[in-house]
């Protein structure tokens, strides 16, 4: 994931501007999905995983890839669902919960969200 920020102009007020990075943007998107029912985790790859562990980083945005440009996002999330959730209805409700999200919480349009169902998880809590 890179370290870009979205650069906002705020035209009401002179001289002022926002930078929001894309691990903000990751966290709000990363919240955003895990609230979706049928979602069991977001699901990282090895070398997020280990880059977290050396690092020691607790991220809200594990498993999502931000793709940013200048007022637009656009979003990919790796998810693991609930055993028995309907994957088209939990892969569309995530795509809904997360744009209005972004979008309601940063002022940036969010042009595509992708979601990639990596596994499912059997058990109750949500623990594969």
């Amino acid at each position: 994931m890179s370290h870009k920020d979205n650069e906002l102009e705020d035209h009401d007020k002179d001289n002022v501007s926002i930078r929001i990075s894309d691990e903000v943007i990751a966290s709000i998107a990363g919240v955003a999905a895990a609230q979706v029912e049928g979602v069991a985790a977001m699901s990282g790859n090895l070398m997020s995983d280990i880059g977290d562990v050396f690092l020691g980083k607790k991220s809200g945005g594990k498993g999502v890839k931000v793709a940013s440009g200048q007022e637009e996002v656009e979003l990919d999330l790796y998810i693991n669902v609930k055993y028995g959730a309907r994957i088209p209805e939990v892969a569309y409700k995530v795509q809904e919960n997360v744009k209005k999200s972004v979008e309601s919480m940063t002022d940036l349009r969010v042009t595509r969200v992708n979601i990639h169902i990596q596994g499912i998880s059997q058990s109750s809590n949500g623990d594969e």
